[in-house]
């Protein structure tokens, strides 16, 4: 069994909550379902459970329930286990299939209280748009993401020690321990090519086999294409959404990194377009990485919403997408290659599974910045990702820096190094993006 985080913000939870339920959503494949099973049979004595696409019985009873009781007696007859007063977690899966069951869940947890509740369903672009808002202070929710590099390391036996010992070393900025050092940069490479879908991991961790791998992760990448299909508004968007999707390594692939309209489709209204992209993003397939016109705090109000970088959720499907000699070349160690994209999907992903917003910044004097992040206390961090042996260089990083009105004291670089620090740059080693969210 795979640990996940998520795991512990369910069992938080339990502990804190008064009236609420919980909605757990994200992509596909990224772990909900076992994540929350594991919760109900650690922590509950009877787990009643429910899944809307598997169980059509059940979804029809529910759909034509009017009220509370109705709910909960169509809960009751598909139950396959007991349902006992405090003692029961009562989880309501794939409830994409089914929104109207979430906005009821105010009648349901004031009429039956006494039973926990978990929900749980998949983007798919626009199934739980604006439920996480009803009923308001009657529902919890948080969003599941692929496995990070912390998780994909404990997955791979890396000690507690060495953990901590990456995460001290962050605090105080020194270096990390050499033999952990290499131990967790040979990681991350090996995160490239495998990536956090938790079925993926299984079975690279179980056996080795980077055939094995592939396999589970063309599996995604062609359920992601079939959803597409499935859930898109019509034949038009569909076509179009998955010509976005396929394009994505390509487009990763160039200098900019940014999509061309005209390459999906000819003659397309530009509002029409964004939809397009957004329907990725909402899916939790796709990051978008959005234009600011300033590294300034708050990001927020000079965002560019018509610019963006689009990332896929996981970089092992990014690497699959790419093909097999991109994954021998990794395997090799290959270093007159340019991993630029792939690093920039795994440092996006993370920093997207631990809170940030995702912005990056590009002037025609400045240059780029990959990546730019902010702190709730105010302060804006500038971030440079580096995959070659040049990465002192960084041009747009040191104007940004000496930039009087932009006011940023310090920048990082993530490259292949142990941590160094010089002056107002620290020169980090990109695992420790896994660490961001503790400063």
């Amino acid at each position: 069994m795979l640990r996940r985080k998520a795991l512990e913000r369910l069992a938080a939870w339990k502990r804190g909550k008064t009236t609420q339920a919980l909605l757990v959503d994200g992509a596909r494949q990224v772990g909900k379902t076992t994540v929350i099973e594991e919760f109900g049979r650690t922590y509950y004595e009877h787990l009643v459970e429910l899944n809307f696409i598997d169980n059509p019985e059940a979804l029809s009873a529910v759909q034509k329930a009017n009220t509370a009781d109705d709910l909960f007696m169509a809960i009751a007859a598909f139950a396959q286990d007991e349902l006992i007063p405090g003692k029961t977690l009562v989880f309501l899966d794939e409830v994409q299939a089914c929104p109207d069951v979430v906005t009821m869940v105010k009648f349901l947890v004031q009429r039956y209280g006494q039973y926990d509740y978990v929900f749980s369903g998949s983007l798919l672009g626009t199934g739980l748009r604006g439920i996480r808002s009803v009923p308001v202070g009657f529902l919890d929710s948080f969003t599941m993401y692929p496995l990070d590099f912390e998780e994909y390391c404990m997955a791979r036996s890396v000690s507690n020690q060495a953990l901590e010992e990456v995460a001290d070393a962050f605090r105080n900025r020194r270096q990390v321990n050499p033999a952990i050092h290499q131990r967790m940069t040979d990681l991350f490479h090996e995160y490239l090519i495998v990536g956090g879908m938790p079925a993926a991991v299984d079975a690279f961790v179980k056996t080795h086999n980077v055939q094995q791998l592939r396999l589970q992760q063309q599996s995604i990448v062609d359920q992601y294409r079939r959803d597409i299909s499935q859930y898109a508004d019509n034949l038009a968007d569909a076509r179009a959404i998955r010509r976005i999707f396929d394009l994505v390594p390509a487009e990763l692939s160039q200098q900019n990194k940014r999509f061309r309209i005209t390459q999906v489709s000819k003659g397309t209204r530009l509002s029409r377009e964004e939809d397009r992209f957004l329907w990725l993003a909402d899916a939790g397939v796709a990051l978008p990485v959005y234009n600011v016109d300033e590294p300034r705090y708050p990001l927020m109000l000079s965002m560019n919403s018509r610019l963006f970088k689009l990332f896929l959720n996981d970089v092992g499907l990014l690497t699959c997408m790419c093909g097999m000699d991109v994954i021998r070349d990794l395997l090799n160690d290959r270093t007159d290659i340019n991993y630029g994209a792939l690093y920039e999907n795994a440092i996006a992903q993370e920093l997207k599974a631990h809170g940030f917003n995702l912005f990056y910044y590009k002037n025609n004097s400045i240059g780029e910045l990959d990546f730019v992040i902010e702190y709730p206390h105010g302060y804006i961090r500038p971030i440079e990702v580096k995959s070659g042996k040049s990465y002192k260089r960084h041009s747009a990083l040191t104007k940004a820096l000496y930039t009087e009105n932009f006011g940023i004291h310090k920048g990082t670089v993530l490259a292949e190094t142990n941590t160094q620090c010089e002056g107002n740059i620290d020169y980090l080693p990109v695992y420790m993006v896994s660490q961001f969210r503790n400063e």
